[in-house]
């Protein structure tokens, strides 16, 4: 992959200079000057870094293939809905990749900001439907992709079958996992944004902070640390997710030594 592409790749998602420096592990600094075109001839193992982040989408880890015969990027939903109950995949674009069990610390942040959505919600009134993991979500209305996200806020009532949301949320929430993490901030990302979602958090536990992407504005991600009252966009800030709050709720696991 050449600079140019890479260039061209980074626009495509949307990247900051940032961004890539965190999610690559290459000093923004280097980041800078590559794609601003005072480092020529960069280093091979900062472009390999970068190439990880910026390439097209790989396999991550391959579903059980017992059950399909097929090639990554040739499954379909017929495929999907094959495998056995207790085989955890998502499909997306026609691969298949593994969802590992959720760690302690994945399902008491998934459980608990679901339920302060569903408060607000509650008090509010309205049309918006919180949903909590596992739902699936026929992200594109195609036979191709079929996400899980952890949290979803679904607005539009119609898009709720009896089997999935058919169509793109105006919200959703992910926790990071190591198993999980290039998928949910490259890959998924892409998705997310074309598909039409409005708002998109990434919860990281171990680095203790929230990457906000508001779609509808210039700049993003806003990033947030667990001491932050983070409000919901698409309900104009009126609610705010308090993560100061949320991390006293998991914070005896931190204590133990079980965030990693």
């Amino acid at each position: 992959m050449t600079i140019q592409e890479m260039k061209e790749r980074k626009k495509e998602l949307g990247y900051t200079n940032e961004q890539v420096s965190e999610l690559s592990g290459v000093p923004l600094g280097t980041v800078q000057k590559i794609f601003g075109g005072t480092t020529a001839a960069p280093r091979y193992e900062t472009l390999q870094a970068l190439q990880k982040i910026l390439g097209y989408p790989s396999v991550i880890q391959e579903a059980s293939l017992r059950y399909c015969a097929k090639k990554q990027g040739e499954y379909t939903l017929n495929d999907y809905y094959a495998l056995p109950d207790e085989e955890r995949v998502e499909l997306i674009d026609g691969v298949l990749y593994d969802m590992a069990s959720p760690s302690s610390v994945h399902q008491l942040l998934d459980g608990f900001i679901y339920a302060k959505l569903l408060r607000y919600v509650a008090q509010k009134g309205g049309e918006c439907l919180p949903i909590v993991a596992p739902v699936d979500v026929q992200l594109d209305c195609d036979n191709k992709t079929m996400v899980q996200p952890d949290v979803v806020i679904l607005c539009d009532r119609d898009k709720l079958t009896k089997h999935c949301v058919y169509g793109a949320p105006d919200f959703v929430l992910e926790i990071l996992s190591p198993s999980t993490r290039k998928k949910d901030m490259v890959i998924k990302l892409n998705k997310y944004m074309n598909a039409g979602v409005k708002e998109y958090w990434t919860v990281d536990p171990v680095q203790k902070r929230v990457l906000v992407y508001d779609f509808s504005a210039e700049n993003y991600p806003t990033i947030y640390g667990f001491d932050s009252k983070i409000p919901v966009r698409i309900w104009n800030g009126e609610c705010e997710i308090d993560f100061q709050e949320v991390y006293e709720y998991v914070r005896f696991l931190y204590e133990k030594g079980e965030v990693e």
